[in-house]
């Protein structure tokens, strides 16, 4: 046997891929199939013994996942190009799932058990860092389809030709392989890792296990023709989706087998399918790098970047909070330079009086110095005095008698991806919540919506990707800038609009929202 592979997404997220020779084929049901397979199963019934749940196991794959899993494999392989007359809708197995549990239980980075290989397909990923869901690696896979030319009868004469410009197509091509159709999958994360001859510490590592096998050498991985024209006999003329469908086939309910805490189901995400082209190129998604400090190099917004309204107001330096607080966005001022020698009395320390100078009583906590910045405040309960002090060149006042007191900290910025949400780095918190501002790349306008969705209008789902949102709001253009976003309290609806060039989503169920405004340069 021989095994390929090839980093696929440096550093995050890797993929691996494994092929043979093979002199005879299993059939899906075949005595030698299931003998193997029990030997996981048997191991897996052993290892349940004493277990409170009974017979049951705590599954490998969250039922969220693995409901994502099986629809974006469905959704993928109805919409290949050019079409497939005999590709079968894919459901989930049990047993492939067991036997994908003991191999990630391993932690090799390579394909195995041997004994399996040659009657199983098994797709690899491994990532490490911030939160992918296993649906991030079977996107990936299928990407290898912009590297793939499909072999057309005429050109297999009797063996088709391989053709991938790329490192490697062959997670594609099993992913489509007309015949597969059950996946089992499993996720383990692992303590230390062997990865390319490096050392992940607490990697991810997901394993697909396929049947029957696809990637045989010299077919091509569907026939091309009319959609469901040649399915196989058994499946009775069923169509759904462009596969070839059994009325029977039923998918497993959570309560047949759900064991663990129970979970709530993830709103589903949609794959757009792509209009017919020559050869046909899926959006990639690219490695996503975790969120990092901005450099201190200053950055501004795009000169194109459209007006709206700010959510950091810029103040005076004696402005008061009591003066300038407007609401919702009541918490983030943008403060002019040279304020330590201006008028402006502070009273407090710490907790400051809202009748205090906001940039003055920033100075004197350090939030900010004499050049300016910003500043976020939260505004307390009465609190029964203020005591005085001199911090950062600038003295408070006392104050013996009850007042309404707020407190700052100090505004940090953060470079973001186009996939990153308000739900990843500042969920909505009540009374109100602080976020960091926002640097958003370029080209998040073109990422696909299953990576990067935006769901509402000038209001979204904390799930929506910020810097896409921002876009769709007309607050940055395509090239990127700074955004500020407020989380706010859940809604009953949101709207889908296609604005800016970007098409919105209409959820039915309720989320936390964010305001995406405008940030103002520095």
């Amino acid at each position: 046997m021989t095994c390929t592979a090839v980093a696929w997404l440096p550093v995050l997220s890797l993929l691996l891929f494994c092929i043979g020779d093979s002199a005879s084929l299993f059939l899906p049901d075949s005595k030698e199939l299931r003998q193997l397979l029990s030997r996981y199963e048997e191991q897996a019934d052993r290892n349940s013994i004493g277990n409170a749940a009974g017979n049951r196991s705590r599954r490998a794959v969250r039922w969220s996942d693995r409901e994502e899993i099986i629809q974006l494999h469905n959704n993928l392989r109805a919409g290949v190009y050019p079409t497939a007359s005999n590709m079968e809708y894919m459901v989930w197995d049990d047993e492939l799932e067991r036997s994908a549990t003991h191999w990630a239980e391993e932690c090799q980075w390579d394909h195995g058990p041997h004994d399996l290989l040659m009657s199983i397909g098994q797709n690899l990923g491994v990532h490490m860092g911030r939160y992918r869901p296993p649906a991030f690696h079977v996107q990936a896979w299928y990407d290898e389809v912009k590297d793939y030319t499909y072999p057309y009868p005429h050109e297999c004469n009797p063996w088709c030709p391989e053709r991938c410009s790329g490192p490697m197509c062959t997670h594609y091509t099993q992913l489509v392989w007309a015949t597969t159709s059950r996946v089992g999958c499993a996720v383990h994360t692992c303590p230390r890792m062997n990865v390319w001859g490096q050392t992940w510490e607490n990697a991810v590592y997901l394993v697909c296990n396929y049947s029957p096998k696809g990637n045989w050498i010299g077919e091509a991985p569907y026939q091309h023709g009319r959609p469901c024209s040649q399915c196989p006999p058994s499946y009775g003329g069923g169509c759904r989706n462009n596969q070839c469908y059994k009325d029977s086939q039923r998918s497993e309910t959570e309560d047949m087998n759900e064991v663990e805490k129970p979970q709530v189901p993830l709103p589903p995400r949609t794959t757009t399918k792509p209009a017919p082209k020559p050869k046909p190129s899926a959006p990639r998604k690219p490695v996503s790098k975790p969120s990092t400090p901005k450099p201190t190099t200053p950055r501004t917004p795009s000169s194109k970047t459209p007006s709206s309204t700010y959510l950091a107001q810029s103040i005076k330096c004696e402005t008061r909070l009591r003066d300038k607080c407007r609401g919702a966005t009541c918490n983030r001022y943008h403060c002019p330079a040279n304020c330590m020698n201006k008028k402006g009395k502070v009273w407090g320390t710490l907790f400051y009086d809202v009748k205090s100078s906001i940039c003055r009583a920033a100075i004197h906590f350090g939030a900010i110095d004499n050049s300016g910045g910003l500043v976020d405040v939260t505004r307390k309960d009465k609190l029964p005095f203020f005591v005085r002090a001199t911090k950062n060149g600038i003295e408070s006042l006392s104050k013996y008698n009850p007042g309404i007191a707020f407190v700052m900290t100090k505004v940090e910025e953060m470079n973001a991806d186009c996939y990153t949400t308000v739900a990843e780095i500042c969920p909505f918190k009540n009374p109100d919540s602080h976020c960091p501002r926002i640097f958003c790349p370029t080209d998040c306008k073109t990422q696909p919506s299953y990576w990067s969705p935006v769901i509402g209008n000038n209001i979204y789902t904390d799930s929506s990707s910020i810097c896409k949102a921002a876009i769709h709001a007309g607050v940055i253009s395509a090239d990127g800038g700074f955004v500020d976003v407020l989380p706010l309290d859940k809604r009953k609806s949101y709207v889908g609009v296609l604005k800016n060039g970007i098409q919105s989503e209409r959820p039915g169920t309720c989320y936390n929202i964010l305001l995406v405004v405008q940030s103002q340069s520095q």
